[in-house]
């Protein structure tokens, strides 16, 4: 690839158009997910057998395959989508490639048995599933779409498009104007207005100014910002280049973690791609303004997500935050102005400049606009990536596009924001979703992790988690963080076991409110949130753990009990055989119920080590936990 100018990027645009309204009139088009879930389950394979099949009846020439980015429905994943047909196949298997070129590519029929069914009835066009009837892809816009690891891909679907207005026929300050005007806020958590941090990182001063993006994605069971890296890296480089011309910046940093080895790789490919076609390095289109980005791998470290300890390990320090003020945009990166977004909201960006402001602010809430992208997981049955416009509603999200509840259980609640978060339940689900929402209900947006409950789930478990989350991940800097999160983990880990009292509820209630109020970052300040959250939508579920020494879920290991119904139990003594800990025998008195001919058995409950091997080995259904 050569540098181009302004006019050939016109041309290239155009003609990547051309070409590709041209394949999908004379041939095919095939789409498989590259995303980091498909692989792990074979869609390389997949592709490569594809690929082989396509020569194989000699048709390579007149089909195009394509690895693309995540199609965001992760449970029905490995995908496969051919165009022009929207022929949407699900679970492909690396040995079902052959089948579905010899018969959809050549002979032109479906192959029905991998196409998605929903209410018995096949589906064979992406928008017909409900997963995502209710969605507007705007930062997964190219996911699934195009090729990643190709930059004239991307630039066919009006990539670098905003980065030509920006350069040739905006100002700084009309670009920032533009920004605000669209009511962005940021993605991050936090939902500050990006156009006004951008306007603080114009106005400050300082003879060397930076950009940074936060691809430090570290929420249990998040991976927005991981996926839309591996689907479209192009998007976060022109915005972080735009932003670079807004506020005078020449130099930018990508700090992720070392742990998305193919979000690295892909963004290491479309930087080289970018900086030898001329979109990034000196004199951009011809331009006269210079800009570049280099990567900075981090270690895994959650408070490395808090923005002034990620500055901190990009100079080369221990991830550790810093009182603010001041903030970045004042005093960031080696003490210089420092514009700093996350992943999700720089792919907003060349959207928002291409179409405009006032398109942008038509969608979402008066309080928040545009979409947001949520990691869909836990007992729902279509997790995967979400993107919906600011607004819906959690039922709409849940029951809708996620299916419902797995196996038919009950609903109890969903956590969203993480270790940050809090749990919302049912007599809330009908609550549309923006940050102020959010917020009245005790919980957060969060970077977009929302994960279902249902009435399996117990709270108390629930909370223990996050907290054992945050003690291992607190950087120790600030003490009501430091001392805070392990007091509130033993409390938790005390009630958990059945050894807790009444008293511990308003301790963990106090040591919660000092830690929102006196730690140093948001990790601190947070992390009390999704305890003091489940204490106050189910305190009876607490009151049952301490009081009766019960676990209504029968998640407390420590307070379950393995029991055998007498009257079911024939004697048959395989949970005897199986019992690892000698546990079980024949009842005390030795007796045989009337129809039986062996006593029936009992647990020693002094000795259950509580494992499930004797309800696993039972034939009959004779024992049971509570």
């Amino acid at each position: 690839m050569e540098k181009i100018t302004l006019e050939q990027l016109r041309t290239l645009r155009e003609e990547k158009k051309l070409e590709l309204r041209r394949k999908e009139a004379e041939g095919k088009i095939i789409l498989v997910c590259g995303g980091t879930a498909c692989e792990s389950s074979n869609s390389v394979k997949i592709y490569e057998n594809i690929v082989a099949a396509l020569k194989e009846f000699g048709i390579e020439d007149k089909v195009s395959v394509k690895k693309t980015g995540c199609f965001g429905f992760c449970e029905k994943g490995p995908i496969v989508k051919i165009l022009p047909d929207e022929s949407f196949y699900v679970e492909v298997k690396p040995e079902d490639a052959r089948e579905i070129i010899e018969s959809h590519i050549v002979n032109g029929v479906e192959v029905e048995r991998l196409l998605y069914k929903e209410n018995g009835k096949h589906a064979s066009k992406g928008e017909d599933i409900e997963f995502y009837k209710k969605q507007k892809r705007i930062v997964l816009r190219n996911c699934g779409l195009i090729n990643p690891e190709d930059i004239t891909e991307y630039i066919a679907h009006d990539g670098y498009l905003a980065l030509e207005k920006a350069l040739f026929e905006m100002s700084s300050e009309d670009i920032i104007n533009e920004i605000k005007n669209s009511g962005l806020r940021g993605r991050g958590g936090a939902g500050f207005p990006t156009g006004l941090k951008w306007e603080a990182g114009m106005k400050a001063q300082g003879d060397v100014k930076y950009v940074v993006c936060n691809a430090d994605e570290g929420d249990p069971g998040a991976y927005m910002d991981r996926s839309t890296i591996e689907g479209d890296p192009n998007s976060i480089l022109e915005a972080m280049t735009i932003c670079g011309k807004a506020i005078g910046a020449n130099k930018g940093f990508i700090y992720i973690r070392a742990e998305y080895p193919l979000a690295v790789e892909r963004l290491e490919i479309a930087m080289k791609q970018s900086k030898e076609m001329g979109f990034l390095g000196k004199d951009i289109l011809g331009s006269g303004f210079d800009f570049d980005i280099e990567i900075r791998l981090g270690a895994g470290a959650f408070v490395c997500g808090e923005e002034t300890a990620l500055l901190r390990s990009i100079e080369g320090k221990r991830g550790m935050p810093t009182p603010k003020p001041p903030f970045p945009a004042q005093s960031g990166l080696w003490s210089k102005p420092t514009v700093i977004n996350n992943v999700e909201t720089w792919a907003n960006i060349p959207v928002i400049l291409t179409k405009g402001a006032d398109w942008f602010n038509k969608i979402g809430t008066d309080d928040s606009k545009g979409t947001k992208v949520f990691a869909l997981t836990g007992k729902i049955n279509n997790s995967g990536l979400v993107e919906v416009p600011m607004g819906t509603t959690l039922r709409e999200i849940i029951f809708e596009i996620g299916g419902g509840i797995k196996n038919g259980k009950k609903f109890k609640g969903v956590q969203t924001g993480g270790p940050s978060g809090g749990i919302i339940t049912e007599d809330a689900l009908d609550t549309g979703i923006d940050f102020g929402a959010l917020t009245r209900l005790g919980s957060m947006m969060g970077s977009g992790g929302m994960i279902v409950m249902d009435e399996d789930d117990c709270v108390v478990d629930v909370a223990k988690f996050y907290m054992e989350f945050c003690v291992d991940e607190s950087c120790g800097k600030c003490s009501p963080c430091r001392i805070g999160t392990r007091q509130m983990y033993s409390i938790l880990d005390k009630i958990s076991k059945g050894n807790g009292e009444m008293e511990d509820l308003q301790k963990l209630k106090d040591i919660g409110q000092a830690m929102k109020a006196c730690s140093l970052c948001a990790l601190g300040q947070s992390a009390p949130n999704p305890t003091l959250s489940t204490i106050n939508k189910f305190e009876q579920e607490y009151i049952e753990h301490i009081v009766n020494k019960k676990c209504p879920s029968g998640k407390c290991k420590s307070l379950l009990q393995f029991t055998i119904d007498e009257d079911k139990c024939i004697g048959c003594g395989l949970c005897v055989k199986n019992c690892p800990a000698n546990a079980i025998s024949n009842n005390p008195s030795g007796e045989i119920k009337e129809g039986k001919k062996l006593a029936w058995k009992t647990i020693d409950q002094s000795k259950c080590v509580k494992c499930g091997a004797c309800i696993s080995n039972c034939k009959f259904k004779a024992i049971f936990k509570k």
